[in-house]
């Protein structure tokens, strides 16, 4: 009797970093379906993302491919490369109904619905953020609202009421503090609502599927529900990790963002933040977790109960992280500090992966596609750069060994920010970051210095060793990105 083909549900948040989850050692936090879902699968403690920004992050892992043989390296793009092919495609063409919700985000999407590629989602329920910023008919999740006989404008509570609009335009309804709608009309809630309806389609057919869920949250601005702020104290909150005299060795871009606000600007400086301020801003990332958390126990609730939780691989991650203050920024940029690159990745399947497990390996998010097809019994295609993984969760390869070293890359990424360009070398230990064309850069010792305060770039001690490891950055980002797309098939 043939074996039934596995199912997949691929959720990615939105900019969600790797220390927000309660089993993996926050305390303040509290996620109990994500805590349990670890529980029964493998929780990865160290994986990277392989770009702190949206889009080069996404092309990379639904491809296989690294940031910069994609071509999609920046927020904004007007389409995105016929050469690439997502793995979502690649599913589609052997016979996988797939479906999305929420974000796509491969290009632009300012005043448009973003332009496809061929990406294999038969089913399509886009939302790339839930700030009514379209034309009618265009956010998924607005018509969804208008069905419910709800008005945005009347419901949300947020400072603005448009997320593209220069100068913002004010909500008449803000009453001095960002909130949300009520959870049960949030983006979250939907884009898991819209995932089951997908899936019932589904399930009495003979065909496997995938439905790839991407919430907006936890990405600012931060409004979650009124009931999931009130399940948080800010006094209770921890604040950002910041060391007195920490900024005087720090890049002139980092210390530029410290005094006017992240992104050139776009956010508040934290120098106008009071303690309390800053601890609010926490609280209120960690309540979009939380509402992250319960939708995400409702979908797993939904799988036990019509009996495909067997049958189903489960994947919860993120693109990239948020620095939350971190180092006296807000949100994200030319940083490759640990709140913006390393990211959560927590995957499971019953009866084929392990169980109850936390591997410490170097694991890279492009090594996520060719690991699905393996564990679907797919082949990988040769011009895959990411390397699987499926060994390592099966419990036929060492738990704690995959990578030698993890590479992220940041090529001006954002369209109204500064030019810059950096690539990061991280082997476990020691992380360095060159930005190309400048005379700066930052080294790290994670071990002596997990917070990464203190920047040993220009240390006499560390010469050799920054050497060293920028030729090991060079070779990386040079051998990472080797393409064989066109195929390396012949002698001549």
């Amino acid at each position: 009797m043939d074996k039934k083909p596995l199912n997949v549900v691929w959720f990615c948040t939105d900019q969600q970093r790797w220390d927000t989850i309660h089993c993996m050692g926050n305390p303040y936090i509290h996620t109990p379906h994500i805590d349990k879902f670890a529980s029964e699968g493998v929780a990865f403690s160290r994986a990277y993302t392989q770009s702190p920004v949206c889009t080069p992050s996404r092309s990379c892992f639904l491809t296989g491919r690294y940031p910069r043989a994609t071509r999609d390296t920046y927020n904004g793009s007007e389409v995105y490369s016929k050469d690439e092919v997502l793995v979502t495609k690649m599913l589609a063409d052997q016979g996988y109904t797939c479906g999305l919700t929420g974000k796509l985000h491969l290009t632009g999407a300012c005043g448009r619905m973003e332009a496809r590629t061929d990406d294999g989602y038969s089913y399509m329920q886009w939302s790339h953020h839930p700030h009514d910023d379209w034309p009618k008919g265009i956010n998924c999740y607005q018509n969804w609202l208008e069905e419910k006989g709800l008005k945005w404008e009347d419901i949300y509570g947020g400072r603005y009421t448009s997320l593209a609009k220069f100068p913002p335009e004010q909500n008449p309804n803000f009453t001095g503090k960002d909130v949300g709608v009520p959870a049960k009309y949030h983006q979250t809630t939907w884009c898991v609502e819209k995932a089951i309806e997908f899936i019932e389609t589904c399930k009495d057919t003979s065909k496997p599927w995938l439905v790839s869920i991407n919430p907006f949250d936890p990405h600012p601005p931060l409004d979650p529900p009124q009931e999931y702020k009130d399940r948080l104290k800010v006094e209770d909150m921890p604040l950002p990790l910041w060391e007195d005299g920490e900024l005087w060795n720090k890049t002139p871009i980092q210390q530029k963002d410290y005094y006017i606000g992240g992104q050139n600007g776009s956010t508040e400086s934290i120098t106008k933040k009071s303690e309390y301020d800053k601890k609010e801003y926490i609280r209120d990332y960690y309540a979009q977790i939380e509402l992250i958390d319960d939708q995400f126990g409702r979908l797993m609730e939904y799988l036990d109960r019509t009996d495909q939780r067997e049958n189903t691989l489960v994947i919860f991650m993120s693109d990239h992280g948020d620095m939350c203050g971190d180092h006296g920024v807000y949100w994200k940029g030319v940083y490759f500090y640990e709140g913006l690159v390393h990211v959560p990745l927590i995957m499971s399947l019953p009866g084929i992966i392990q169980q109850n497990v936390v591997s410490e390996a170097l694991i890279e998010l492009v090594d996520i596609a060719p690991t699905i097809l393996e564990l679907l019994g797919k082949e990988v295609p040769q011009y895959m750069q990411g390397k699987s993984f499926a060994k390592l969760l099966k419990g036929k390869a060492p738990l704690h060994k995959h990578k030698e070293s993890v590479y992220s890359e940041y090529y001006w990424c954002v369209k109204n920010v500064d030019r810059e360009y950096g690539t990061m070398y991280f082997d476990g230990r020691y992380k360095i970051v060159n930005y190309h064309y400048r005379p700066y850069g930052e080294l790290y010792d994670l071990q002596e210095d997990p917070h990464e305060f203190h920047n040993l770039w220009s240390e006499p001690h560390y010469a050799e060793l920054k050497a060293e490891l920028m030729k090991k950055n060079f070779d990386d980002a040079i051998m990472k990105n080797m393409d064989y797309i066109l195929e390396y098939k012949y002698e001549f």
